[in-house]
């Protein structure tokens, strides 16, 4: 009796965690991150990800400028790969904002072939095959960093909604097949995790408890990759260190899971020379 009791109440939580997966956070009628009567923009991105609205300083530090982006339409600055990406208003600022609301698990973003051709060439086919049959996770590629080793990645994040999730990671080491890394923050569940996704399956490779960043504020997440090793820090504070198997390289973003509202800004990438370490 207690073994078809416990496969019961397994089988209703898995059955009530599907519905909340399914059933999202509702989409408000007026959308958080457009001004009043702004309209979302049915705009198409350049089919070139080698065009770089970014720019890199004297320092060698490459900032990506949303200045300059258009409110309501689909970002240049990133490629959105899977999930619902655009460029909303925070004040007197532009934002990228993910809307994991209006979006359906497994649906990646429109154009994703062109975009994948662009990306990697000849071998777009095998990412694309990847990202289509294990689109679970919305991320979006930075445009113009093409090979991340190790230096330092900065992002400002701010958790808007999400009844499921307000998921804002730091994507790095993205491989022509797919492949990912991820450093997130979320503020429900005031954790920093390092995930790592391969061949279509997630698994946890750090998880921090404890780390407090409270909805509707801003807070500053920060990677560290030098070598092997991999620090995690949160407004300033180091929480996470691990050491890989092996060094990464490929390409950087940023990363949001199920029904997550999160506005970016001020993303930032640092790379370090290799061998400085």
């Amino acid at each position: 009796m207690l073994v078809i009791s416990t496969m019961a109440t397994i089988a209703t939580s898995g059955a009530l965690l599907w519905g909340l997966w399914s059933s999202p956070a509702p989409v408000p009628e007026k959308l958080e991150y457009l001004p009043v009567n702004q309209p979302v923009v049915v705009a198409q991105q350049s089919d070139s990800a080698s065009s770089r609205p970014s720019a890199t300083n004297r320092t060698g530090v490459t900032v990506i400028d949303l200045g300059n982006e258009t409110v309501g339409a689909a970002p240049k600055a990133f490629v959105p790969v899977v999930g619902n990406w655009v460029i909303g208003q925070d004040g007197d600022k532009r934002v990228l904002v993910v809307d994991g609301r209006k979006w359906s698990r497994g649906q990646t973003a429109s154009g994703i072939a062109d975009r994948a051709r662009s990306l990697y060439g000849e071998r777009y086919a095998e990412f694309l095959d990847n990202v289509q049959s294990f689109a679970y996770f919305p991320y979006a590629i930075a445009v113009g960093i093409e090979d991340f080793r190790q230096g330092e990645i900065v992002v400002r994040f701010k958790g808007i909604d999400g009844r499921i999730d307000q998921g804002a990671g730091i994507l790095f080491d993205l491989k022509p097949n797919g492949d990912y890394l991820t450093l997130r923050a979320n503020p429900l569940e005031n954790n920093l995790v390092l995930w790592q996704f391969n061949r279509g399956k997630r698994s946890s490779v750090k998880w921090i408890k404890n780390t407090p960043t409270p909805s509707k504020q801003w807070h500053e997440l920060k990677l560290v990759v030098s070598g092997t090793k991999v620090e995690g820090y949160l407004n300033g504070q180091l929480y996470l260190t691990h050491t890989l198997p092996q060094a990464v390289s490929g390409r950087v973003g940023l990363w949001s899971k199920a029904d997550s509202v999160v506005y970016f800004d001020d993303y930032k990438v640092a790379l370090e020379p290799k061998g400085r370490h």
